[in-house]
C-alpha cells in the first residue's frame, strides 16, 4: 500500500516516511467511482424517464419515493459499508471474510422481514411526513408500493458488495452495477415509454431489476474457495454464535444511526421544497439526483479510504494510514473541483432535459449554482467517512453527524427568508460542519488506536 521515501516525517514508529502508491489509489477508486456513477444511474434515469410524462405530479412522486427509501433502504448502507471495512481489515483471512459476509446476509435478512412487516405503517406515515399531497401523495403511493418489496435483494446486495470491495474486487462491482442500471433503465423504458405503464412501470422496473442483480451477484461471489469457506462456517457454528455478531453489530449501529440522520436531512429538504409547491418540489428532486451523482462519483474515494485506511489500520501502520488519508483526500478535491467547473458550465441544459415542464426547467436553474458549490463543500466529509469506516471509528463518526444535524437544524431556521436558496445554503452547511466536526476528532482518536503500536 505504500513505501519507503528518501525524507523523513513525523512518525510514531520512527523516522521513515512513507509515500503512497497513487496507481494503487486510482485502481480502486476509479472503477468505484464508475460503479457509484452505475448506481446514480438508477435514480437519475427513474427522473429522466418519468419526466418523458411531462406530469409534474409524477415527477414529485419519483422524489418522494425516493426520499422514503433513503430513510428506510439506502440507510442501511451500513451493511455495505460496515461489511467492508471489516474485510478489509481481515485481509488474506478468507474464512474470516466468508463469516462476515453471512452475518450481514442474515443482519439484512433479518432488517428486510422487520421492514415488510411495518409496511401497512411505514409507506402513508412516510407519505405524509414527506408533505406529499393531492396528486403526488396517490402517484408515490403506486410507486412505493411496487418497489417497497425489493427490500430481501436490496439488502442482500448491500452485503454481498461490501464483501467484493473489501477484497478489491471493485471491477468486478462495477459490472454487476453497469448491467443492474441497463437492466432498470430499459425496462423502465419498456414499460412507461412502450407499455404505458406510468409510474408503476417505473417501480416495476426497479423492483425486477434489484431481484435480477441479486441472483448475479451470489453467482459471483459463492465460487471456488468462497463456497467451501461459507460451508464450513455454517458447519463450525461458532462463527455465528451471537457474541460473534457483537463486533458488526456494534459497528453497524453506529453507522445505521449516522445514515439515518443523513437521510432525516435529506428528508427535511424535501418535506421544505414540497412546502413551496409542487414546482419546487420537482425542481428541487432534479438537482438532489444530480448532487448524488456527484456525492457517489467523489465517493470512489471513500472506498479507496475504507479499503487502504482499513488495511493501513488492521497492520497497525499509523504513517501509512495518515499518508493514505493525505493523498485520497488531495485526488478528491481535484475530482470535486472538475465537477463544479462542468455543473458551471453545463447546468442549465442538463436541468433543461430532466425536467417535465418548463416551469420546473426555469425554476431548477434559478437555483444552479448550487450544483456548482456542492461537490466541494462534500468531498472532505464523503472521504473521511471512508477513512472512519476502515478504521472503526464508527462512533466518533456518529457523533460529528449528530452535531453537523444540530448546525443543519439552525441553518433551516435562520435562511427561512431566503426562501428556497436557504435550503441548499443550510444543506450546504451541513455538509461543511460534518467535515469540520470529523476533521477535529482525527488527532485524538489515532492517538488513541494507535497507542499500542506506539508502546511496542
Amino acid at each position: 500500500m505504500t513505501t519507503p521515501a528518501a525524507d523523513p516525517a513525523h512518525s510514531s514508529a520512527g523516522p521513515t516516511a512513507y509515500r503512497v502508491d497513487a496507481r494503487l489509489i486510482w485502481a480502486i477508486a476509479l472503477p468505484a467511482m464508475a460503479t457509484n456513477v452505475a448506481t446514480a444511474l438508477i435514480g437519475i434515469g427513474d427522473m429522466w424517464i418519468v419526466g418523458r410524462l411531462q406530469d409534474v405530479a409524477a415527477q414529485g412522486a419519483v422524489d418522494v419515493g425516493a426520499k422514503l427509501f433513503a430513510l428506510l433502504f439506502t440507510v442501511m448502507n451500513f451493511l455495505k459499508t460496515g461489511t467492508t471495512g471489516l474485510v478489509a481489515q481481515d485481509r488474506g483471512a478468507d474464512p474470516r471474510q466468508a463469516a462476515t459476509l453471512i452475518r450481514a446476509l442474515i443482519v439484512g435478512l433479518v432488517l428486510a422481514v422487520v421492514l415488510l412487516l411495518l409496511k401497512p405503517l411505514v409507506v402513508p406515515f412516510g407519505i405524509s411526513a414527506l408533505g406529499a399531497e393531492g396528486a403526488v401523495a396517490r402517484a408515490a403511493r403506486i410507486y412505493i408500493d411496487i418497489r417497497y418489496w425489493s427490500a430481501p435483494a436490496f439488502f442482500a446486495n448491500l452485503a454481498l458488495l461490501g464483501l467484493l470491495v473489501g477484497r478489491r474486487q471493485v471491477r468486478a462491482a462495477l459490472v454487476i452495477e453497469v448491467l443492474y442500471n441497463l437492466t432498470n433503465i430499459g425496462l423502465g423504458l419498456l414499460f412507461v415509454l412502450a407499455l404505458d405503464l406510468g409510474i408503476a412501470g417505473i417501480a416495476w422496473s426497479s423492483l425486477i431489476a434489484e431481484y435480477g442483480k441479486f441472483i448475479g451477484t451470489a453467482l459471483f461471489v459463492m465460487r471456488g474457495e468462497t463456497v467451501r469457506h461459507l460451508a464450513s462456517t455454517f458447519t463450525a457454528g461458532g462463527a455465528l454464535a451471537w457474541a460473534r455478531f457483537r463486533p458488526l453489530l456494534a459497528l453497524n449501529g453506529d453507522l445505521f444511526l449516522r445514515s439515518l440522520i443523513l437521510a432525516v436531512a435529506m428528508a427535511a429538504l424535501t418535506r421544505a421544497g414540497a412546502g413551496i409547491g409542487p414546482v419546487a418540489l420537482a425542481a428541487n428532486g432534479i438537482i438532489f439526483q444530480l448532487f448524488i451523482f456527484s456525492a457517489l462519483l467523489i465517493d470512489g474515494f471513500e472506498n479507496a479510504a475504507q479499503v487502504l485506511n482499513g488495511e493501513a489500520f488492521g497492520a497497525r501502520d499509523r504513517q501509512g494510514f495518515f499518508t493514505t488519508m493525505r493523498a485520497i483526500l488531495w485526488r478528491g478535491l481535484g475530482v470535486a473541483a472538475l465537477l463544479s467547473l462542468a455543473f458551471l458550465i453545463l447546468a442549465d441544459p442538463i436541468l433543461a432535459s430532466f425536467a417535465a415542464t418548463p416551469a420546473v426547467a426555469r425554476f431548477a436553474q434559478d437555483h444552479a449554482i448550487w450544483l456548482a458549490v456542492i461537490p466541494l463543500a462534500g468531498v472532505v466529509s464523503f472521504t473521511l467517512d471512508g477513512v472512519f469506516v476502515g478504521a472503526s471509528w464508527t462512533r466518533a463518526m456518529m457523533v460529528g453527524m449528530i452535531g453537523a444535524a444540530i448546525c443543519y437544524a439552525l441553518a433551516l431556521w435562520l435562511t427561512q427568508p431566503l426562501g428556497n436558496h436557504g435550503l441548499w445554503l443550510s444543506f450546504t452547511l451541513f455538509l461543511l460542519a460534518r467535515a469540520a466536526f470529523q476533521a477535529l476528532q482525527i488527532p485524538w482518536l489515532a492517538r488513541r488506536s494507535f497507542a499500542a503500536s506506539v508502546a511496542a
